[in-house]
C-alpha cells in the first residue's frame, strides 16, 4: 500500500520537464544550443555592448538579420563566422578591469568550426592568448582597434588555414614572429599603428600567397627582406618606421608602394621601379634618397600618385619630358631639382595636383630657391662632385708621373704651389668678418601625407590633427609674420629660447621659437634633430609646423634655428581651473578629459618617437587648451637642446656625473609621471600649487582625506565635489597619489595612468546618465583617442 501511495504523488511540471530533457538523446539542435550559450557568454564577457543588445535566450542567432555591427553565419547548425564591431576607434574605451581576454578566447574555442573571427573596436585588452591556435579552421582574423598588447604569439602560425590577419591599431610590441612564414595561405598581413620593433623576419619572403603587407606606423628597423619572390604582392605599406637603408626589392606586380618616413637612402633604382608596370601609387617621401631624379617615373603606364618630396634628388627637368596622362597627384617638393617643370604636368592641371616648392626650378614661383642653393646643398651631401675632385685627378697624374719620372716631379711641385695659395686665401678669409646668409632651409619634409583611407588609419592622418604638414620656412616669412620680430609680438623667454607670436600669409597664427646656438653647426649636424622635431605632431602636443635655419656665409654653419609651432589661444589648464568665476571653470568630466590628453601626450613623447623624450619639465601652466578644450603640452624637451641640458643639469661639473646620469636614465620615464601627478593634484584640488613644499603638504592632506572618507572629498575643489561620483573621484585620486610616490619605481607606468583615467571617465559618464552625457563628456566634442594609442 505504501508503494501505491507513493506512486500516486503527481510530478511537478519542472521535474517532468527535467526528466524529458534527460531522456532526449543528443541531437544537432542541442549542439547548436550549446554554441548559442557560448555566444551569450561572449555577450557577457564583452560587458553587453550595444551591438549585442538584441541577443537573449530566445534569439535564433544563426538566422538573425545581419547588420554592420553584428553578423553570425552558421553552416549545418554550427557557427562558422562571427563578426562583432563596437564603437568607432575614436570612441572605444577599454573594457573594465574585470574583463579577461583569456576567458573570452576559452569561450571562443567552444566554436570549433569558426572560420571567420572579427572583433573590432570592442575595448579588448590584454595579451593575445596562444590558445587562439585551437581554432584550427580560422581563415580570417580581424582584431583591429582594440588595446591588445604584448608580442604576437608564435602559436598563431599553427593556424595553417589562415588567409587574412588584421591587427591594426593595437599595442602589440616586440618582433614580428619569424614563424609566420609557416602560413603558406596567408594573403593579407596588416598590423598598422602598433609598437612592433626590430627587423622584418626573412620568413616573410617565403609567403608566396601574400598580397597585402601593411606594417605602417610601428618602430620597425633594419633592411627589408628581398620580396621579389612574392609574385602576388600588390600592396607594400611600410610608412613611418625606421627601415633602410637600401630600397626594398619587390616583384613586378606591386600596385601600391608606400615607404614614406623611413631611413632609405642612396640612389633610386629606376630600372627596378620602371619594370613595375602595374604600379599606381608610389610614396617615398621624407626619406634620405639622393642622386638624380629619374624622369621615367612620370611616364609609368599605371601610375596615379607619385610623392618624392623631402629627399635630396638632383638633376635637371625639361619641358618636353613625357608623363602619364592618368597622373592625379605629383609632389616633387623639397628636393634639389633644377630646370623647367615638364609641360605635361601643368597642361592638364584641372584634374591634377602638382607640387614642386622648395626646389630650384625656373618657375615664376616665390617658393623656388636660387640655383646656387641647390648646388651648394648637393655639394654638402656629396651628391655633386666637389671642386676638390681636381685633386683626385691630379693624384692620378702623380701616379702616372711616377712612371715617367719628370712629369711626377712637376705635378708634385704644382701641388705644393696649390696648397700654399689655398692656405694664404684661407688666412685672408678669416680676417674678413663673416657675412650672414639667410636661406630657405629645405630639409626634406613634405607638404602632404598619403590620403589612401584603405591602408592608412584615420587616426594617423595629419588632417585629423587639423594642422598643416611639416615644412621649412624662409626667414622672410617669419620676419613678415612677426613684423620684424617687434616687441608687441614677443611672448617671453625661457630655457628653450625666445618665443614670438606671428601671423602667416594664410592668416594662421603661429608661435615662433628662436634658438641662438652656442656652437657652430652645419645643417647636417641638425638632420637628426630636425627629423625628430618634424615627428612631434600629436593631438595633445603643441605640434611643430616647421623650421628655418640662419647661416653664416663663410663656413655655412648655423647661427640661429627658428622652430614654428601651432598657436593655442584658449589659456592654460590652470587658468581654466583656478581662475575666473565658478560657472566658467572646467567640470569634473572636462578635467578628466584634459588629464587624459596630457597623459597621451606624455606617452607619445616616451614611446612613440625614437629616441623618446623624457624629463620634459611638465607644469600645469605649460598645458594649453584649444577652442574645443583639448589639452596640449606646450613645452617639452626639444631634442636640439636635450643633450647639452641633460649634461649640464645632471653632472653639474661633479665627479659623480656619470653615476647620476645612469640613475636618471634608469627612471627617466618616471620623472614625467611625478610631474603629471602634480598636475593631477591641482586638477583635483582646484587651487594653484607653486612650490615643492606645497605639493608635499597637499599630498599628505589628500592621503589623510582618503583615509577618512575613501574619496578625499574634503580636499577636492568645491566646484566639482558635488558633480562627481565616488568611484570616479577615488580612481583619479588613487592614481594621483601613486604618481607622487617618492620612490620612482613605485610610480605607475603611463599606460596604467591612462587606463585608470579612462575608467574614471567611463564611470563618471555612466553616473551622470544618458541625458547629460553629450554635454561635457570626455568624448565630446572631440573625443580623446584610445587610451594607449597615438592619434
Amino acid at each position: 500500500m505504501g508503494h501505491r501511495e507513493s506512486s500516486s504523488i503527481p510530478l511537478s511540471p519542472a521535474i517532468l520537464s527535467l526528466v524529458l530533457v534527460l531522456l532526449i538523446p543528443c541531437t544537432r539542435s542541442q549542439l547548436q544550443s550549446s554554441q548559442a550559450w557560448s555566444l551569450l557568454r561572449i555577450q557577457r564577457l564583452l560587458n553587453y555592448p550595444p551591438a549585442l543588445s538584441s541577443w537573449n535566450t530566445t534569439t535564433d542567432l544563426c538566422y538573425a538579420e545581419p547588420n554592420p555591427s553584428v553578423t553570425v553565419v552558421c553552416y549545418e547548425d554550427s557557427i562558422t563566422q562571427l563578426h562583432i564591431a563596437g564603437n568607432d576607434s575614436f570612441l572605444a574605451l577599454p573594457l573594465p578591469r574585470s574583463f579577461s581576454i583569456d576567458s573570452l578566447f576559452t569561450t571562443l574555442t567552444r566554436l570549433p568550426n569558426l572560420k571567420v573571427l572579427s572583433l573590432t573596436s570592442l575595448g579588448l585588452w590584454g595579451p593575445l592568448p596562444p590558445k587562439i591556435a585551437r581554432l584550427s579552421y580560422l581563415e580570417i582574423v580581424n582584431l583591429s582597434s582594440n588595446f591588445l598588447y604584448g608580442a604576437i604569439p608564435e602559436r598563431i602560425s599553427d593556424l595553417r588555414n589562415l588567409q587574412t590577419l588584421i591587427l591594426d591599431r593595437n599595442l602589440f610590441g616586440g618582433r614580428i614572429p619569424d614563424s609566420l612564414g609557416a602560413l603558406s595561405l596567408l594573403a593579407v598581413l596588416s598590423a598598422r599603428n602598433n609598437s612592433l620593433s626590430g627587423p622584418l623576419p626573412d620568413s616573410l619572403a617565403t609567403l608566396e600567397s601574400l598580397r597585402v603587407l601593411a606594417l605602417s606606423s610601428n618602430s620597425l628597423s633594419g633592411q627589408v627582406p628581398d620580396l621579389r619572390g612574392l609574385a602576388n604582392l600588390q600592396v607594400l605599406d611600410l610608412e613611418r618606421n625606421f627601415l633602410g637603408p637600401q630600397f626594398p626589392q619587390v616583384a613586378r606586380k606591386v600596385v601600391t608602394l608606400v615607404l614614406r618616413e623611413n631611413r632609405f637612402t642612396g640612389g633610386l633604382p629606376a630600372d627596378a621601379i620602371s619594370s613595375c608596370y602595374l604600379l599606381q601609387q608610389l610614396d617615398i617621401s621624407s626619406n634620405r634618397f639622393v642622386g638624380p631624379f629619374p624622369p621615367s617615373l612620370l611616364s609609368l603606364p599605371s601610375l596615379r600618385y607619385l610623392n618624392v618630396a623631402g629627399n635630396r634628388f638632383t638633376g635637371k627637368l625639361f619641358s618636353n619630358t613625357s608623363c602619364n596622362d592618368e597622373l592625379e597627384f605629383i609632389d616633387l617638393s623639397s628636393n634639389l631639382l633644377s630646370g623647367n617643370l615638364p609641360t605635361c604636368l601643368v597642361s592638364n592641371s584641372t584634374h591634377r595636383v602638382v607640387k614642386f616648392s622648395a626646389n630650384c626650378l625656373a618657375a615664376q614661383d616665390r617658393t623656388q630657391h636660387p640655383p646656387s642653393v641647390c648646388q651648394n646643398e648637393a655639394l654638402a651631401v656629396g651628391i655633386l662632385p666637389r671642386k676638390q675632385s681636381k685633386a683626385s685627378a691630379s693624384k692620378a697624374l702623380v701616379v702616372t708621373g711616377i712612371v715617367v719620372g719628370v712629369v711626377g716631379g712637376a705635378l708634385l711641385l704644382g701641388f705644393l704651389i696649390f696648397f700654399a695659395l689655398r692656405r694664404a686665401s684661407l688666412k685672408r678669409a678669416l680676417k674678413t668678418p663673416p657675412r650672414r646668409l639667410i636661406e630657405h632651409a629645405s630639409s626634406g619634409y613634405p607638404s602632404k601625407l598619403l590620403a589612401d583611407a584603405r591602408y592608412i588609419s584615420q587616426a594617423m592622418k595629419l588632417g585629423a590633427l587639423g594642422i598643416p604638414s611639416y615644412r621649412s620656412f624662409s626667414l622672410e616669412e617669419l620676419v613678415a609674420a612677426t613684423n620684424n620680430f617687434e616687441t608687441s609680438s614677443f611672448m617671453g623667454e625661457g630655457s628653450h629660447g625666445q618665443m614670438y607670436r606671428g601671423r602667416l600669409n594664410d592668416g594662421s597664427l603661429v608661435a615662433i621659437r628662436c634658438l641662438k646656438l652656442k656652437k657652430s653647426h652645419t645643417s647636417q649636424n641638425f638632420s637628426r634633430h630636425i627629423e625628430l622635431i618634424s615627428k612631434l605632431r600629436h593631438r595633445h602636443l603643441v605640434s611643430a609646423l616647421g623650421h628655418c635655419f640662419e647661416y653664416y656665409l663663410d663656413d655655412s654653419t648655423i647661427s640661429r634655428l627658428f622652430l614654428v609651432f601651432e598657436y593655442i589661444s584658449n589659456g592654460t589648464l590652470r587658468s581654466n581651473i583656478s581662475e575666473g568665476v565658478a560657472e566658467k571653470k572646467l567640470t569634473w568630466t572636462q578635467r578628466i578629459s584634459a588629464a587624459i590628453g596630457v597623459a597621451k601626450g606624455i606617452q607619445f613623447l616616451h614611446a612613440d618617437i625614437i629616441p623618446g623624450l623624457f624629463a620634459n619639465d611638465l607644469k600645469i601652466t605649460k598645458v594649453l587648451l584649444d577652442q574645443n578644450l583639448v589639452a596640449k603640452i606646450s613645452s617639452y624637451n626639444l631634442p636640439v637642446l636635450a643633450e647639452n641640458m641633460k649634461a649640464e643639469v645632471l653632472t653639474g661639473g661633479s665627479s659623480n656625473g656619470s653615476k647620476e646620469l645612469n640613475e636618471w636614465a634608469k627612471h627617466a620615464d618616471k620623472i614625467d609621471i611625478y610631474d603629471f601627478g602634480v598636475i593631477l593634484l591641482e586638477v583635483v584640488c582646484g587651487r594653484p600649487i607653486t612650490s615643492q613644499s606645497e605639493v608635499e603638504i597637499i599630498r599628505d592632506q589628500l592621503q589623510a582625506s582618503v583615509a577618512a572618507d575613501g574619496a578625499g572629498r574634503s580636499i577636492v575643489d568645491p566646484v566639482i565635489s558635488r558633480a562627481c561620483c565616488d568611484e570616479s573621484l577615488k580612481t583619479v585620486v588613487e592614481i594621483c597619489l601613486r604618481c607622487l610616490s617618492k620612490e620612482p619605481s613605485q610610480r605607475p607606468s603611463v599606460e596604467d595612468v591612462l587606463w585608470n583615467l579612462q575608467f574614471a571617465a567611463q564611470v563618471q559618464d555612466a553616473w551622470r546618465g544618458d541625458s547629460q552625457s553629450s554635454e561635457d563628456s570626455p568624448l565630446s566634442p572631440h573625443p580623446p583617442s584610445s587610451p594607449l594609442t597615438v592619434n
